[in-house]
């Protein structure tokens, strides 16, 4: 209020002291989630957004640094409240909002399934309820994955047979969508998932139609690794074990990729995973190539559990990609030129070399994965791995490195 800003503005305990207890708890491991109804302006827009969790009514709730008179009088930009802050522009199109809801009934009873997921205390075991089967029978896993595996699926379907219900509380649904987060239930226990989207996806970048722009499927993005280590860390906040459903060939690349910091977004998030300290269980579902790998919780990174399915493939790169390498540097390195009849050759030769290296079979001899097993036993396998980590009460406090932003 700004004929008493001198009341409430500079002091040690005015209203800079709410931003500060706000982050000070959060680090301190209370958590704190924010719902946006109404409007949230300048500071008042910094409260929910550094709260652990937010969610946003679509048609009320708007947030932004300075409304559209402020924006006017400031650099003389014409805009309305909805177009420069609305759900839409912070929860699809920024990322700044975790979660957009269509009225206040369904943002609250979204608030009230989320706190049914914390733990009780510091300790395991961690929130458990009523086991319940899929709505969707896991028999069907095995139609699912296409046998060619260049071609598209929806790690949705995966997902609505794999856990209680068939219930999937997706976190950031319309950002960063290669990458699927969320939190469900596995044999009744709470578990944060982070699964690689096969479909081809749009990201949206305006509020016409028209603005978007096609993402691949399998490839994590700037905004898909942005979103993963921020739910990771998230999860690690509740005391949510989290499961890692593999199928990625690796982060984007390109000049526009570059320019946009693939490499400081794919950073944290690799980051974010090395240091999580709630249980962590991985599932190679198919590929599982390069920095992907790690990020997606590969063996180096501290996981309880790893398990295969028989369609998996575990390499720097892929087949093809890395025969056709191989061969370059071969004959680069011994300066010969061969016909092309026997360049065919030796490259099948080192592709049938390769293949057998990214077979699962070949990882399981190594004791790189505990196991391989049917995708049909996935849930029991993994519910399995749950019931174990609860045994393991001790859960160490979660610190990460620094974070580039």
């Amino acid at each position: 209020f700004l004929p008493m800003q001198d009341e409430i503005f500079p002091d040690r305990e005015h209203y800079g002291r709410i931003f500060y207890n706000n982050a000070r708890l959060s680090a301190a491991g209370v958590f704190q989630m924010a719902a946006i109804v109404g409007s949230c302006v300048a500071g008042g827009a910094y409260l929910p957004i550094m709260s652990d969790e937010t969610h946003i009514v679509e048609g009320t709730g708007s947030i932004f640094l300075a409304g559209s008179h402020l924006v006017a009088a400031a650099i003389g930009e014409r805009i309305e409240n909805e177009a420069l802050g609305g759900a839409v522009v912070q929860a699809d199109i920024s990322g700044v909002v975790d979660h957009r809801h269509p009225d206040e009934a369904a943002c609250f009873a979204k608030l009230r399934s989320q706190f049914e997921q914390l733990a009780r205390g510091e300790r395991a075991p961690f929130a458990r309820r009523a086991l319940r089967a899929p709505l969707h029978d896991p028999e069907e896993l095995l139609g699912i994955l296409p046998v060619e595996r260049t071609r598209p699926y929806d790690a949705h379907e995966l997902l609505a047979r794999l856990l209680d219900g068939s219930e999937f509380d997706e976190f950031k649904e319309t950002y960063g969508r290669t990458l699927v987060c969320g939190t469900g239930w596995i044999g009744g226990h709470a578990v944060g998932i982070v699964a690689n989207q096969r479909s081809v996806v749009d990201r949206r970048t305006g509020l016409e139609p028209r603005d978007k722009e096609l993402q691949i499927g399998g490839v994590i993005y700037s905004d898909s690794a942005d979103k993963g280590a921020r739910f990771v860390e998230l999860c690690n906040q509740k005391k949510i074990p989290l499961l890692f459903l593999q199928d990625v060939t690796g982060f984007m690349v390109g000049s526009r990729s570059e320019r946009g910091g693939i490499i400081k977004d794919g950073a944290k998030m690799v980051n974010a995973v090395a240091n999580s300290v709630v249980p962590k269980i991985t599932i190679f579902v198919g590929n599982s190539y390069g920095a992907g790998n790690y990020a997606m919780c590969g063996k180096a990174y501290g996981a309880r559990f790893l398990f295969a399915w028989p369609s998996a493939s575990i390499a720097v790169m892929g087949g093809e990609q890395a025969s056709k390498t191989l061969l370059s540097i071969q004959l680069k390195n011994r300066g010969e030129e061969v016909s092309e009849e026997e360049k065919k050759e030796r490259l099948a030769d080192i592709q049938k070399r390769y293949a057998d290296a990214m077979n699962p079979r070949y990882a399981a001899a190594r004791l790189w994965v505990d196991g391989i097993i049917d995708p049909r036993q996935t849930r029991e396998v993994v519910a399995h791995a749950l019931e174990a980590c609860a045994n393991n009460p001790e859960v160490p406090e979660f610190k990460t490195g620094v974070l580039q932003t």
